[in-house]
This record gives structure tokens, sequence and C-alpha cells, in this order.
């Protein structure tokens, strides 16, 4: 009998080891860190240069030192971006779904003119035009004509712009995390412990912050705490390679965006 409890016990030990009780975290966890919305305000967004790791400074076309401030941030060593006015945003570079493509390729050449020094786009606003299959296509194509990347908002849950992107091996990535919707302290804090807590659980995490007063305060206070938290803050092309175009759980199936 003594012989067949300590069997007993050993099988039920063994299943009790074999049996995971969580999910395995993953060994490394990146983010990274966009700021849209740049070259209004000059001692604002010199501020957003001046955070300590490598954020990408997203700089609207139809901004009084829109070129300015792209030429600082280039000779700071950051990966400028252009954010790209679409609809429902309004003004002369902006996107709209009624227009010729004529005159939206007329408009993305004024912008990147406007904005030097670009490396790749993400949309500013466009809940609408991201969801235009024939206009993100040819988008797509244009990008990769000029060898830029794109970085999908996702401004709605209809954009198709990520998976246009994908279709045709465009380098590309999609946003996570929103900072500031709520513009508190408190609620800007939670967001980013949020970016982390995905970071930890997928591996990575795409933050897309602006230059509010309440979000520069809280990032300067908390970026530096990043490395001590096992967090590794990593430039926007760095995590485009990192994710090799795969969509996230939240955005795709296996990989591809839906």
């Amino acid at each position: 009998m003594r012989r067949w409890l300590l069997l007993l016990t050993g099988c039920l030990i063994g299943v009790a080891q074999a049996t995971p009780t969580e999910s395995p975290v993953p060994v490394k966890a990146y983010l990274t860190l966009i700021i849209d919305d740049l070259g209004q305000n000059l001692p604002r967004d010199r501020r957003v240069l001046a955070l300590p790791g490598p954020v990408t400074p997203s700089i609207m076309p139809d901004t009084p030192h829109a070129a300015e401030f792209a030429r600082e941030a280039h000779a700071a060593g950051k990966i400028v971006m252009l954010h790209m006015p679409m609809d429902p945003a309004t003004g002369p570079f902006a996107w709209h779904p009624e227009l010729p493509l004529d005159e939206l390729k007329t408009r993305l050449a004024a912008a990147f003119k406007a904005v030097p020094f670009t490396s790749g786009i993400n949309n500013h606003e466009g809940s609408r035009m991201t969801a235009e299959p024939l206009a993100m296509a040819w988008l797509m194509g244009e990008l990769q004509r000029r060898n830029k990347f794109f970085v999908d908002s996702r401004t709605s849950a209809k954009t198709v712009a990520a998976a246009e992107a994908q279709k045709i091996g465009l380098a590309s990535v999609s946003r996570d995390v929103f900072l500031d919707n709520e513009r508190t302290e408190p609620a800007i804090t939670a967001q980013l412990e949020e970016a982390i807590r995905l970071a930890r659980k997928h591996g990575s995490a795409v933050v897309i912050g602006h230059p509010y007063p309440q979000t520069l305060a809280v990032l300067e206070r908390e970026l530096p705490k990043l490395k001590e938290q096992g967090i590794d803050w990593i430039d926007i092309k760095s995590m485009i390679a990192l994710r090799g175009n795969q969509a996230s759980e939240a955005h795709g199936k296996q990989g591809i965006y839906r």
C-alpha cells in the first residue's frame, strides 16, 4: 500500500508540474512613442525632443513651424514623421474621399515638401479616409515608391490602412495605445501603465501622445523609469522591424490585419 501511495503521489506531482498555470511572459518588452500634432509651438515642441529616449516626432504640414521643427528634429537624430491630415480633418493638405486621385497625389507631395526629412507618415484624424480601400491602396503604393513607412493611428475600427500596407509588404505598424484622450495626469499615467502592461504581455506596444502640458509632464517624470521596469524604449523603425509587418492580437488574426 505504501509503495502504491508513493507512486500515486509522484504521478499527481508530475501532472501538476506539467500543467501551465499562466501564459509565459515575453523575455523582452519593447515600447515605441510617437508624439503627434507638432509644428505649432517651438518651445513646447522642443520639450518633446528633450525627452530621454528615441521619441518620434510627427509634424503637421499646415503649421507655422513645420519645416523649421523638422530640421531641428532631424539634427537631433530623431526619425521625423509627417502627420498627414485626413478626413474629417480639414485644411489645404487634408485628404477627403470625394477628391480625385490627382488631387490626393498633389496634396501628399505638398505635405512632404512642407515637412522635410520625413521617413514615414501617420494619419491625423482620418476616421473616414482610412476606411477607403482604393485611396489607402494607392497611398501605400506611393509610400513604397518613395521609400517611406506607414503608421496606422487607428482613429477608427473601420480602418483598412494597415491591411493595405500589409498586402504589398510596405513597412508599417499600428498604434496600440493613445495616451491622452483624457487630458489629466492621472488618466495619462494610467494609459502609460496600460501600454507597459501590453508590452509585457505581447512583447511590444506602439504608443501615441500629443504635446499637451499634462502629457509632457507625465512623460518627463515616467519615461526615465522604463528601463528599471524591464521595458526597452525603441525607435519606430526598430519597432516596425521587430513586428515584421504582422498584426497584433488586438488588430488581426494570426498576424493578418482584419
